[in-house]
């Protein structure tokens, strides 16, 4: 009988693919897939066989007891189910009968069985033996063992604390540290040079399960027109699997009753997210040995981000309570609560028709809040920041290096292997211009070019629908904002408890930000779909490139999403309005939007305030409560008791999985969170205070649903936090800027400081002495009644009595004056003063990041010794070895020559 020359494939050349969105292939280009065996038949499926359950509910391992199980397949066995649909599943099975017999062509072994809880469910146990391992660690590149590695003595970058953080740090004795060893690429030809003292043990489970999910990944399982379809993933998604995912070692609140089982599970929850342990250190060795280095990397950066947060919280806090307590001492707020002073400043309407004249001081009590977070306090954390932020990413690389050498990812980026999906495209043959040789790319030049500019096309697209969105909530502020100053009481002596904490703009300020956040979310959940489609239309090569590439356009978007509205009120709102006789309208029919007479400052923090408290509450209501309230249905639908004879597998099953992307949110969440903490800090310098709580709050939560609401995630290699780093880098340097204009033209600090130092005194003031009394008399311009274009849009109530003028905020001159209503001297010295601000402090903060840059180098001098000593030492172990063997062989060699000598002289010599 002829026998298949690669897999078994399932012909269906004459019927129509019902797997919408399968990627289909003609071969997996650059990455060869070995074949370990082949069938007599194309119909002569290799399937496993069925095993009933032990009843051993801990166990790792087939019913034999000695092969360890790797991977999970679950599906749904359609001969049981009650449907009409019999030509699709019957599809489903022949397809999924021919991946799983490719599995076991490709070495795997397998092994079914039954659920305990639904006899419809049955799970597929796979199983890599040692040649499998061997064979596939070699295409992978991946780093195993050579010998053991005394070098390695990790000491903290702050090395005076280390009795500090000793105590922090998890008991030694509980989770022992991992032994290092000297590592090298795996190759089968050079087995005998690795440290292999247990076959069972020198591949560790994480190992393992890579291995096995790349294989799983790229074996085909449907050939249509000799084109073939492959991969777990589409499997799942087209429903023909249910689930597939490696297993936990053991349940979370015991050990197993295995004693051979390491129980890793069970110290992650008790020693990292137990509540008992918040304030201990992460125990990030186990963490990368358990769910490998891209989710250890990932809790680094966040636990150092947090401790340095730690600093940033304390001088914030500091800053708060300088305004806090100085309060009392604000002369400017003071003029704005005295009753003979305030209390007869009549300011003009904010609106036409319906906007009341109104008094000064019933802006008291804002007045008052402001003058907590405008104060030199802010100037000088918002300086602080920008040297802080430079502190962190300058220390996080020294730390990044330091993890990329213990965890052994310094030259991770050459061994990354192609995406199966992008394999899939690579129909275009190409010269490859270093090594002249053919390959295989998905397309042509000009082909990248059409996707590239179809991606930004949709990218912006997306970006102009923010901006329409924002544009929309400007509107609702300026429409909204006419009904308030209706509706709300009018009482002008500024007693009324209502009027004294609801005016118009606080009414208009609160419920914008809270439209504004429901929209943010809104928009946010439809663009993570887009983009994804967005960035697999675009096809990345490998999976970091595709991750960098979601990244970006994630981001992107996330930051004209949720920034928008601030920067719209920190340098728009207030900015270009006019004056009260000649007014600037938003599409010739809104009025635009005025500040308090403090400023837009207090708005732009109650708008941080909501929308920054509100993302994390409705961050923790998605990845906790969401998980936990699904899974304790999934167990009500259980039977009462059934757990205790439940396999491990069956237990992981019914718990959530985690997502391709799951931890990419986590990044997105926490970096969206970083551009809060610096890009307008000047307006709030408890920003960092509220991220402190927040992410050591993260840490621990997303401990707690790894161990114990998700399924094991397949462990993957990572080197660093990819492009996050830029776009943190970026953020610092766009911070500076924003935080120096917050304060020149969104805070009332420049004015303030030139009116002290010019205005209070002679030629333009009228005090003997340097003071800020009269500043808000001198800040308010006078503007005539009976110049209003249209009286009605002025029309004053009749409490307020028959006045001829009213005040307004701005710089001009007043009527009667030869250029009425032209900005005054004034103005043009706070213009230049603002101005001559934002150029020394940009230069000043620019100058020391860049020397802070300069003077920490990215990888410490002890780290790089490191790594150059220990590439000398596993080069020289190679070596020495290659040329023990080649002296054994010579050795060999030598004697078969000189006893086949001896052998044809010895007669001759008889």
């Amino acid at each position: 009988m002829k026998k298949m020359s690669r897999n078994v494939l399932l012909q269906m050349e004459e019927e129509e693919d019902d797997d919408d969105g399968d990627i289909v292939l003609e071969n997996l280009g650059q990455t060869i897939i070995p074949d370990l065996g082949s069938l007599e038949s194309q119909h002569d499926f290799r399937t496993p066989e069925f095993e009933e359950f032990n009843g051993k509910s801990d166990s790792l391992f087939f019913n034999d007891g000695q092969r360890r199980i790797d991977f999970v397949l679950v599906y749904e066995d359609e001969s049981r189910k009650e449907t009409s649909k019999k030509g699709t599943n019957e599809k489903q099975r022949r397809k999924r009968q021919a991946y799983e017999s490719n599995l076991i062509c490709h070495g795997l072994q397998l092994e079914a069985t039954r659920s305990v809880l639904d006899d419809k469910l049955v799970f597929v146990k796979v199983h890599a033996p040692w040649e499998v391992l061997c064979t596939y660690a070699e295409i992978m590149h991946i780093k195993l063992p050579l010998k053991p590695n005394d070098l390695k003595n990790r000491s903290s970058a702050f090395g005076t604390l280390n009795w500090f953080t000793k105590v922090l740090s998890v008991d030694e004795s509980i989770i022992k540290p991992e032994q290092e060893f000297f590592t090298a690429p795996f190759e089968k030809n050079r087995m005998n040079d690795f440290y292999i003292v247990d076959r069972d043990a020198f591949f560790n489970p994480a190992t393992r399960s890579r291995i096995v999910y790349f294989i799983l990944s790229r074996v085909k399982y449907q050939l249509i027109n000799n084109i073939s379809k492959f991969g777990i993933n589409r499997l799942v998604n087209s429903g023909i699997y249910k689930a597939a995912f490696p297993l936990h070692d053991c349940k979370f609140r015991r050990q197993s009753e295995d004693p051979s089982c390491p129980n890793e599970r069970y110290l992650l929850y008790r020693e990292w997210a137990h509540p008992r342990s918040i304030c201990k250190k992460q125990p990030l060795d186990l963490i990368r040995k358990y769910y490998g280095e891209k989710i250890g990397i990932y809790f680094a950066w966040l636990g150092y981000y947090t401790q340095m947060l730690l600093l940033a919280a304390i001088v914030g806090v500091a800053c708060f309570l300088y305004g806090y307590l100085n309060q009392d001492n604000c002369t400017w707020s003071k003029e704005v609560c005295h009753p003979d002073i305030g209390g007869k400043i009549i300011m003009c309407p904010q609106c036409d028709r319906l906007c009341p004249f109104w008094k000064l001081n019933i802006t008291c009590e804002s007045s008052k809040k402001l003058c907590i977070f405008d104060s030199f306090g802010t100037l000088v954390f918002a300086v602080f920041m920008g040297v802080w932020v430079t502190l962190f990413l300058e220390f996080w690389k020294r730390r990044q290096a330091e993890l990329e050498y213990e965890w052994d990812t310094v030259e991770l980026q050459q061994e990354e292997q192609a995406r199966p999906e992008y394999e899939a495209r690579c129909t275009h043959v190409v010269i490859n211009e270093i090594t002249q040789e053919e390959e295989r790319i998905p397309f042509t030049a000009w082909g990248k070019c059409i996707r590239i500019t179809l991606c930004a096309s949709a990218v912006f697209f997306w970006i102009l629908l923010i901006i329409a969105s924002v544009i929309g909530i400007i509107v609702y502020r300026l429409s909204v904002f006419i009904v308030f100053s209706a509706k709300l009481p009018k009482n002008v002596n500024g007693t009324d408890p209502i009027q004294k904490y609801l005016t118009p703009q606080t009414a208009t300020s609160i419920t914008a930000s809270i439209i504004s956040f429901i929209i943010i979310m809104i928009l946010n959940t439809i663009y993570e779909k887009v983009a994804i489609m967005i960035t697999n239309f675009e096809l990345p090569r490998t999976q970091t490139d595709y991750e960098n590439s979601l990244t970006m356009k994630m981001f992107l978007f996330q930051f004209v999403n949720y920034y928008s509205s601030c920067f719209y009120i920190a340098f728009f709102k207030g900015k270009f309005v006019g004056y009260p006789g000649d007014p600037v309208y938003w599409l010739g029919k809104y009025r635009n939007e005025e500040c308090d007479p403090g400023g837009c400052l207090l708005e732009l923090t109650t708008q941080l305030t909501i929308i920054m408290g509100g993302k994390a509450i409705w961050n923790n209501i998605q990845e906790v409560l969401l998980p936990w309230i699904m899974n304790l249905i999934g167990r009500f639908h259980r039977v009462s008791g059934s757990e205790k004879i439940t396999p491990r597998w069956e237990q992981d099953y019914h718990l959530q999985p985690m997502g391709k992307l799951g931890l990419f949110y986590e990044y997105l969440e926490m970096i969206i969170q970083f551009g809060f903490v610096t890009l307008f800090v000047a307006s709030f310098p408890l920003a960092p205070l509220l991220a402190l709580v927040n992410n050591i709050l993260e840490i621990r939560v997303d401990a707690w649903k790894l161990t114990t609401q998700f399924r094991r995630l397949v462990p993957e290699k990572a080197q660093d936090i990819g492009a996050w780093q830029p776009i943190m880098q970026g953020i610092a340097i766009l911070a500076v800027v924003t935080n120096a204009m917050i304060i020149a033209f969104t805070s009332d600090m420049i004015p303030r400081l030139v009116y002290y130092w010019s205005f209070s005194v002679p030629p333009y003031g009228d005090h003997t002495s340097y003071t800020m009394e009269g500043y808000i008399n001198n800040t308010l311009s006078i503007f005539k009644v009976a110049d209003f274009k249209n009286k009605s849009k002025g029309n004053p109530y009749s409490e307020l009595g028959n006045h001829t003028t009213c005040r307004y905020r701005d710089f001009r001159y007043p009527p009667g004056h030869p250029q009425e209503y032209k900005h005054n001297i004034y103005y043009w010295h706070v213009i230049a003063a603002k101005l001559a601000f934002i150029i020394v402090m940009e230069h000043i903060i620019y100058s020391v990041k860049f020397f802070i840059s300069y003077a920490i180098p990215d990888v410490s001098k002890r780290t790089k010794s490191k790594i150059q000593r220990e590439k000398y030492l596993t080069q020289k172990l190679l070596h020495e070895n290659h040329l023990k063997d080649m002296t054994k062989n010579m050795g060999v060699i030598a004697e078969r020559m000189i006893e086949a000598v001896d052998n044809n002289l010895r007669p001759k010599l008889e």
